[in-house]
């Protein structure tokens, strides 16, 4: 049997305060949404004056980098670029820039997603986030 890495709440708090504290550096009103591996939701944050549909938007970012375990834009750009079709795969909805998944080991234990600003923007937020785990 393999050994499987999980996020704790700790990390996810970590996580958390870390994607806060970029987005209220830039002053943007986001969205924050962590999931475990499966896509299940562990964390939503919505700051102050964050557009309610971001409440949304950012688990279903969230879900499709944890479940798809690449950054959400990937899927974007598929639909983007011609393959219309996929906007039909089952159960993913988040197909947008701003799901960046959380890599440990080569194992993907989770992912954050952020909406309510620029999608490169929800990314830096995301990926700040990720980097206070120090993986």
């Amino acid at each position: 049997m393999q050994s499987k890495q999980i996020l704790t709440l700790d990390d996810v708090k970590k996580i958390a305060a870390a994607a806060e504290a970029e987005a209220k550096a830039n002053n943007w009103a986001v969205t924050i949404s962590i999931v475990d591996d499966g896509g299940h939701l562990l964390w939503l944050q919505r700051l102050d004056d964050a557009a309610p549909i971001s409440a949304d938007i950012a688990p279903a970012k969230a879900k499709t980098a944890a479940l798809g375990r690449r950054e959400s834009k990937i899927y974007e750009d598929m639909i983007n670029n011609g393959r219309v079709s996929f906007i039909t795969a089952p159960t993913l909805q988040g197909l947008l820039e701003g799901g960046v998944p959380i890599m440990v080991g080569g194992q993907c234990v989770g992912a954050v997603g952020v909406s309510g600003v620029k999608s490169s923007e929800d990314v830096q937020i995301a990926k700040a986030g990720i980097a206070a785990l120090g993986v």
